[in-house]
């Protein structure tokens, strides 16, 4: 309702052309943007109603942002006079009950909870009766949580609120817990855990977990107990992924952005040759000696703005290209990951049924392996972005060899013990390279994880390093895998700028760790050199320079 009377607010204002814009990026939800634009229009008006609005608009800003002081700031600045104040009051409570102020808290609700018709505020009344629940059972008032809370439970299941019905049941399940009547939390505690396996919520469904492991750790059932933390883990890496997930759909967004707005100036750059050609004509009328000197000109500007258009173009296609390449990873290699998971967690769920822990075991190790493989992709996917759009931190440093390969190795043993492989570390305690230390710890990491996904089990990987040079250190990856021909060898060596095809599901991944080695060795400074035999193994040879102490 409140989106409704902003609008209305807007064309009945509509000379106010700040107050337009902010109210049009509150709706928006690009808070930013809200909080520079109601600012100026409140240093420009004396419309009390528009200021209201303005500080109601910086208000939720602020609380979006999780600045809360300066969101209580705002709120404390609207009139009494301003139509949604039952609202500003809903908000006050949420900031006093998140800052722990419960008995400002429950003042606030109680006040909102005697106003007439809640719901032309854009507020549900379930919603203001569990936030009293809430403030009640921090405050220790336990008969008076355990009313509201049920009372906010049934209008929940009128509206068929899952998330929130999930919420209530570990409020009800916690107030019974904290007065030890455990008989009646663990039923809640229960109900809370099987509905939020319905529910899309990935921080749910981790919470639910969890007061289970508990629950199940106090009544000494520990094999159980370790089940739920188990798929507690599950969910908790699942939510991490998915947030890797939104940051690099925001980087895409603003990558978009961009491409937009080079597509804008290309058509500017058009229009300004167009009008150059329009007045060289007309002054080719007049005279012509300056018809001559003006056609001569605009010729070379013509040519030289064809020139910048064309390359802009090209870099479009590529940057095109590029875009296209990333959906296509995030869509399909994520989506198979994903979807595997979700085939493991369906068996994982039927075993634990069963109770048939041996499998259950392999399961879990299964959906380990996925989701680090997903991670990893995650991971360079991101890397590869902030580098392709030189966002990157850089910063090139002496680095101690030795030490950075045994930082990296250290998360890579359990899987490579996990299939049999042996490990031999022979890199020089001597060597000393001028790299920057993130992208160099990237490259080791995707170069090992290669080894590792290539290599046959009972297999053998070395990490050594070769004589150095007077400028460049050599570090060798050697494994006894697969191997790979000479074409294969020569596609991987080629410098591009687009991702590598994907050729065999099974063993040829993404292309994408090893596209982003090749950049991050070039941006070092150094080379990348191959040896291999199909059937007998691999070597990676990364020639980095050497620190050289002028002092």
């Amino acid at each position: 309702m409140i989106d409704t009377e902003v609008k209305a607010k807007s064309l009945q204002f509509k000379e106010r052309v700040n107050f337009d814009k902010a109210q049009t990026f509150f709706r928006e939800s690009n808070w930013d943007s809200t909080l520079v634009y109601s600012m100026k229009e409140m240093s420009n008006s004396k419309n009390i109603e528009l200021i209201d609005y303005c500080h109601y608009f910086r208000g939720i800003s602020f609380q979006e942002k999780k600045l809360l002081d300066e969101s209580k700031k705002e709120f404390g600045k609207i009139s009494q006079s301003f139509r949604f104040l039952f609202k500003v009051k809903m908000k006050l409570g949420e900031i006093a009950l998140d800052q722990k102020e419960f008995k400002k808290a429950l003042k606030y609700f109680q006040q909102v909870e005697k106003a007439s018709k809640i719901a032309s505020h854009d507020m549900k009344k379930s919603t203001v009766i569990h936030n009293i629940g809430l403030c009640y059972l921090h405050l220790e008032k336990f008969d008076k949580a355990e009313k509201y809370l049920f009372e906010s439970v049934k209008l929940q299941e009128i509206q068929k609120d899952t998330l929130m019905i999930i919420s209530s049941y570990m409020d009800i399940a916690n107030l019974y817990y904290t007065q030890y009547k455990d008989a009646q939390a663990i039923p809640y505690f229960q109900k809370a855990y099987f509905l939020s396996k319905k529910a899309n919520s990935f921080n749910l469904k981790k919470t639910a977990a969890m007061n289970m492991a508990v629950v199940e750790e106090n009544r000494k059932n520990l094999s159980l107990a370790l089940a739920y933390r188990k798929e507690y883990e599950i969910w908790k890496d699942s939510l991490n992924d998915q947030n890797k997930v939104w940051a690099i759909a925001d980087l895409e967004k603003k990558f978009a952005i961009k491409q937009k707005q080079k597509e804008v100036d290309v058509l500017a750059a058009e229009n300004k040759a167009k009008i150059a050609e329009r007045n060289g004509f007309i002054l080719s009328s007049v005279l012509l000696f300056v018809l001559f000197g003006t056609g001569v000109y605009f010729y070379r500007q013509k040519i030289k703005s064809s020139k910048i258009i064309l390359a802009q173009k090209n870099e479009l296609d590529q940057l095109n290209a590029t875009k296209d390449k990333l959906f296509s990873i995030v869509s399909h290699d994520l989506r198979s990951s994903v979807n595997a998971l979700k085939t493991s967690n369906g068996k994982l769920m039927e075993n634990l049924e069963n109770k048939n822990f041996t499998e259950l075991d392999v399961l879990l190790h299964n959906n380990s392996t996925i989701a680090n493989g997903a991670y990893n992709l995650l991971d360079n996917l991101l890397n590869w972005a902030l580098l392709q759009t030189k966002q990157a931190y850089f910063y090139q440093e002496s680095l101690h060899l030795a030490s950075i390969v045994q930082h990296v190795e250290y998360n890579y043993k359990p899987l490579m013990l996990n299939k049999n492989l042996h490990y031999k570390n022979n890199v020089s305690a001597t060597d000393y390279v001028f790299a920057d230390m993130d992208s160099l710890k990237i490259m080791i990491r995707n170069l090992l994880d290669n080894a590792i996904k290539f290599s046959k089990e009972n297999g053998t990987i070395s990490i050594y390093t070769r004589p150095s040079s007077e400028d460049f250190c050599f570090l060798v990856i050697e494994d006894t895998g697969s191997g790979m021909n000479d074409s294969t060898k020569e596609e991987l060596l080629k410098d591009t700028v687009l991702l590598s095809k994907k050729k065999d599901d099974e063993a040829i991944g993404t292309g994408l760790g090893m596209q982003l080695c090749k950049s991050l060795i070039r941006k070092n400074g150094g080379k990348l050199d191959i040896e291999s035999e199909e059937n007998v193994g691999t070597k990676i040879i990364i020639a980095l320079q050497k620190f050289k102490n002028h002092g």
